[in-house]
């Protein structure tokens, strides 16, 4: 399709899951990808099956020198970046008593902070070039309401939506548009930690949560990854020019906003 010839991404969280499925599909549509994540290793063995127009750089989302040297090697490498997906993400799930200042602080630093710091390396070396460009983050049908179990999370993805909204409002003046994905429940790996909290946390047989929820969704499964880059690569094309600081689900009918 080609709808991302010539554009330089930089994905954050991208060497598994949703990040390495958003990388995947940004090169099909001509794209330019940096496969950013803490495991080096990965994001190295991600880029090789990849291919041409993808490279891998370490990222540590918490560490500001991390994240200064990630986003001038993307730089440096591609000669600019014109659309950025914050995708790295932790999640955590705990009952309120027994929530930790060390879950929270984790969650928040990546979650929150990872995000916020990575939209500002990126967005000062676009308005430097004066070209404008995109930055897409990953919220969750989470940040849209509270969960009994999962207050940290939820509020860490609530904070993300209101990052978006602040940042497109902000840097919209200088061409760049700040908008926001936000999924429902997503199959993948992590379900599998998921299921098991729940299972012993609320008296569930072992599969019973993931089976549920999946059953909840108005459209009758769990999301999968692919799922969610039709709304990553729209939001990175010129067909969303008009489109500032709005948060999209892309959940199966699970939220309605």
């Amino acid at each position: 399709m080609n709808r991302l010839s010539g554009k330089r991404a930089l994905i954050t969280g991208a060497a598994r899951g949703i990040g390495l499925e958003f990388a995947r599909a940004y090169l099909a549509e001509g794209a330019q990808v940096a496969i950013c994540d803490i495991n080096i290793d990965a994001a190295t063995a991600a880029a090789g099956h990849l291919g041409r127009g993808a490279i891998a750089v370490r990222l540590d989302v918490t560490d500001q020198n991390s994240i200064d040297g990630c986003v001038a090697e993307v730089e440096d490498a591609f000669g600019g970046i014109d659309i950025l997906i914050n995708n790295a993400a932790l999640f955590t799930a705990a009952p309120l008593t027994e929530i930790t200042r060390a879950d929270y602080d984790r969650i928040f630093a990546v979650n929150v902070s990872g995000t916020l710091f990575m939209m500002q390396a990126v967005a000062r070396g676009m308005i430097h070039r004066g070209s404008g460009g995109r930055i897409i983050n990953m919220a969750s049908q989470a940040g849209r309401r509270g969960e009994s179990l999962v207050a940290v999370y939820c509020a860490s993805k609530a904070a993300v939506i209101s990052l978006t909204q602040s940042a497109g409002l902000n840097l919209i003046r200088h061409g760049i548009n700040v908008n926001a994905i936000a999924p429902g429940v997503v199959d993948g790996e992590h379900w599998d930690g998921v299921d098991a909290f729940f299972a012993r946390h609320e008296g569930k047989a072992p599969g019973q949560k993931k089976r549920e929820v999946g059953a909840a969704v108005p459209l009758g499964r769990m999301g999968t990854a692919a799922d969610l880059t039709g709304m990553a690569i729209f939001l990175a094309s010129p067909e969303a020019d008009y489109i500032v600081a709005q948060t999209y689900n892309v959940d199966g009918g699970n939220w309605m906003s």
